[in-house]
């Protein structure tokens, strides 16, 4: 309460303060044009010489002053002046003191008209002196609100020259709209977020903005001259300050910062601001580098098959689990079953589900999905309406080693999940697949093409839905390539690349999971769905941007070393076989694209399916042998 009421004496005092300035100005700003027009500064009629201040002059004055004082006072208490946080006055403030001070040097010209005029005989109070002091009080008014920002902007200035001296970072700023106007107004302002900054160009492609400027920060034309600016201003940072610009824009923009040594910076997008935020500034990170929409999904046709609806989720814990589990709460199930066999993960996403969504009843159920008896249970139990398998070994070179290992998960847990499913009539199965499974070259990938497979196989005599979704990598998973090149970089490198030459497809999570709500609404049983990713990425240029998003230089502060490929890894990878080409068709908004089954012998695929369960367990070195059989454009080396 001590604080508060300090607080509170301190407003007080501050605001006073403010009143006497204000009341001080004011008469301030009308003796001087009294002293200018009567002390001959300001002529009269033509020939006529400087006068002395009449006596009348001084009688207008005093009556003026207790006029005006008061006057003052209220007129700029009704625009809240005494309330204003003048450290982040606008135009629109400079706006309402101009109409505040018309409304008062109206009313003194009203107040001399009509009744000062028949009290000061032989007065004619001059207009144009009322008019001076007008400006006079504006001027003074708005260097007593925001004059030290003018003084602080001076030593800017001057600091401008010697700004690697004192330390200050050298910034670029890309755009010079509204977000760009409040990146430099932020930078000069010194506000949080934006110390230790100086902005030193704005670079924009309106050429209508040439060599204008932003507060005295000048604005050149032609994002396309981003590196070489970068160069001659000797540029530390780059913010790029675009909330509206599409991908395309983004894209191109970001591909000339990465010809820099600067660290990027960036405003979000507009559907990420709310009012105001314009002053958000964070970092870029790798998922901006993507450069392409996301798909956007049906919610409707989702909802359908998802609400008031049982869901199980196995590998509910994991990367692409636990985004479907979060996604999946919002179309209002029934039900949410998570089911994998790490408890940690589980449990941890379990409490923060419940913790959002109350009214969902959800359950955490721990087993592997190789453990048929458990999986048996957990649809005895619950009686699944939906399933969306993604349990899976899926680490390319572990699977490598241990083979009959990746069979047991991948292929024979799908199998056992996909038996339940249709002995218990789920309403739809939706595997989780993998680009790897096309032309495979490695264990895990040709374990994917077998469940691929076996969901074609059930979709052929079963009443439940039976569809696969094929992807690519996806940026943050556990696993994935982009933690291991974060945590090179945090230890100092060097990051490791395989092959100078490597790509692959990437997408986020939210959009791989929404990819897999949405096929599950679409087409026939037995297709799979692919998403239309854009262009492979360079996983050396991958590693390259990620260095400098992380503030270091590339080759010089982190080293990159290429270690080979590895056990089963190619250069390359596929979303679509050939035999699949020709079959390949638009799903949905060009985006997601379905492929119909290739032709196989179903008895012959069940007969192989034995002779693989029989070799996991009892002859691990034949392994490899019958996936060739079962998949033939499997290609491996044996290890």
């Amino acid at each position: 309460m001590v604080r508060l009421s300090d607080r509170a004496r301190d407003q007080r005092s501050k605001m006073f303060l403010y009143a006497l300035l204000d009341v001080v100005l004011i008469n301030v700003s009308i003796l001087i044009a009294i002293c200018l027009w009567y002390g001959g500064t300001i002529p009269g009629l033509p020939g006529e010489k400087g006068m002395l201040i009449p006596l009348q002059v001084w009688q207008w004055y005093k009556y003026t002053f207790l006029f005006v004082t008061p006057v003052c006072l209220l007129v700029y208490g009704v625009f809240k002046f005494y309330s204003n946080l003048w450290k982040y006055a606008t135009i629109d403030d400079i706006y309402k003191i101009i109409i505040a001070d018309t409304i008062i040097f109206a009313l003194v010209y009203g107040f001399y008209y009509f009744i000062l005029s028949n009290v000061i005989e032989g007065y004619m109070l001059p207009k144009r002196m009322i008019m001076v002091a007008w400006i006079f009080d504006i001027v003074l008014f708005v260097f007593s609100r925001s004059g030290y920002r003018l003084i602080k902007r001076t030593f800017i200035n001057i600091e401008h020259s010697f700004s690697k001296k004192s330390g200050l970072k050298r910034v670029m700023v890309i755009g010079a709209g509204y977000a760009g106007y409040n990146v430099v107004r932020s930078i000069i302002n010194d506000e949080k977020g934006y110390e230790d900054r100086i902005a030193v160009i704005v670079v924009d492609d309106d050429y209508n903005k040439n060599n204008t400027n932003i507060m005295g920060v000048r604005v050149t034309y032609d994002t396309a001259n981003i590196p070489r600016l970068a160069q001659e201003y000797e540029i530390e940072e780059i913010i790029v300050a675009i909330p509206s610009a599409t991908n395309v824009q983004v894209k191109r923009i970001m591909d000339l910062c990465s010809q820099t040594d600067c660290t990027l910076k960036m405003i979000p997008p507009l559907s990420d601001i709310s009012d105001g935020g314009y002053q958000i500034l964070r970092d870029v990170n790798i998922t901006d580098l993507l450069f392409r929409d996301e798909v956007q999904i049906d919610v409707k046709s989702i909802s359908e098959y998802l609400e008031g609806k049982i869901v199980l989720v196995t590998g509910g814990g994991g990367s692409i689990g636990s985004e479907l589990c979060r996604q999946i709460v919002k179309f209002a199930p029934k039900k949410l079953i998570i089911f994998d066999v790490y408890e940690n993960n589980a449990y941890e996403l379990y409490n923060e589900l419940i913790n959002k969504y109350k009214d969902i009843d959800m359950l955490v159920r721990i087993g592997s999905v190789r453990d048929v008896d458990c999986i048996e249970r957990v649809f005895e139990e619950y009686r699944p309406d939906v399933v969306f398998h993604a349990a899976a070994h899926k680490h390319v070179p572990l699977m490598e080693y241990v083979p009959a290992e990746a069979v047991k998960n991948n292929v024979f847990g799908t199998l056992n999940v996909a038996k339940c499913a249709d002995r218990y009539k789920c309403d739809r199965f939706v595997l989780l697949s993998t680009d790897k499974a096309v032309n495979p070259t490695n264990v895990m990938g040709a374990t994917k093409r077998i469940t691929e497979l076996i969901i074609q196989a059930y979709a052929e005599r079963s009443d439940t839905k039976f569809v696969a979704v094929r992807f690519g990598n996806v940026l943050g998973s556990n696993g994935s390539v982009i933690p291991l090149f974060k945590k090179q970089i945090k230890s100092g490198g060097p990051v490791t690349v395989t092959h100078k030459d490597i790509t692959r497809f990437f997408m986020t999570i939210p959009e791989a999971c929404r990819l897999v709500l949405q096929a599950a609404g679409l087409g026939k049983s037995g297709r799979i769905f692919v998403l239309d990713m854009g262009k492979p990425v360079k996983i050396d240029e991958l590693a390259r941007n990620l260095i400098r998003l992380s503030g270091f230089i590339p080759d010089k502060d982190i080293k990159i070393e290429y270690t080979g490929l590895r056990p089963g890894e190619k250069l390359y990878e596929e979303l679509i076989m050939d035999e699949e080409k020709d079959s390949m068709q638009a799903a949905y908004n060009n985006k997601i694209f379905v492929a119909k089954p290739v032709e196989m012998d179903y008895d012959n695929f069940s007969r192989l399916l034995d002779k693989l369960y029989d070799a996991c367990f009892n002859s691990p070195e034949k392994v490899r042998d019958i996936i060739k059989e079962i998949v033939p454009n499997f290609h491996s080396e044996v290890m």
